[in-house]
């Protein structure tokens, strides 16, 4: 699986079902308070620093770069798909989003006061991890915190359908809490806490704090 071949399949597939998938995960986070949460701790934690500008990476339809701003944070979102950015702009006017590759990120070295990818390593193949956590290492400021959301499994299947019944060809890959703080620790991030749970979010999900 070449980077440019799921790359370019993830871009497709979230055009594609831009508007569909955002209708659906609009109001997500009401029905889950224990991901509330969380970005409530990680927006404590980002202040605790000083503060400072903070990536939704993979950010989609700009829900979760939305809540941050509402709990104080200074955040923006990038994503890859021109029409996700599209959508998250129409549903968040005055907000900042960005076109934009985790595998390639284009932010200067240690600018960012945090970095958030909910949900958003999904796509990612394995060998590509080391890459894609490399550059949020990069981006973050010594003690900048990390905050990764994940499925928890062992497999990975090819989703050809979904949000809306629109056309996909995305892999979709789940992992185990240990595997990915491994990669995090040989990226060169501190481990901090990590948990599981079960919501509307995720039916297994794993959620991970790392410091750089």
């Amino acid at each position: 699986m070449n980077p440019e071949g799921w790359l370019a399949d993830a871009r497709r597939s979230y055009d594609t079902v831009a508007t569909s998938y955002a209708d659906q995960v609009r109001d997500l986070l009401d029905e889950t308070p224990y991901e509330r949460s969380v970005l409530a701790l990680f927006a404590d934690l980002v202040r605790t620093i000083g503060g400072g500008p903070v990536a939704d990476v993979g950010c989609g339809p700009g829900r979760i770069t939305a809540y941050l701003r509402e709990l104080g944070v200074d955040t923006f979102g990038i994503d890859l798909s021109p029409a996700m950015i599209e959508v998250a702009r129409r549903d968040h006017p005055g907000l900042r989003f960005e076109i934009g590759s985790m595998t390639d990120l284009d932010v200067a070295d240690a600018s960012l006061a945090g970095l958030v990818a909910w949900y958003s390593l999904i796509h990612v193949p394995d060998d590509e991890i080391g890459l894609v956590l490399a550059h949020f290492r990069r981006v973050l400021r010594p003690g900048g915190p990390l905050l990764l959301s994940f499925h928890i499994g062992d497999e990975s299947w090819l989703k050809t359908q979904g949000y809306g019944g629109h056309p996909m060809n995305v892999h979709v890959h789940r992992r185990q809490p240990g595997q990915v703080a491994a990669w995090l620790n040989d990226a060169g991030f501190t481990v901090e806490a990590q948990m599981t749970l079960s919501s509307a979010e995720s039916e297994f999900g794993g959620i991970l704090f790392a410091r750089r």
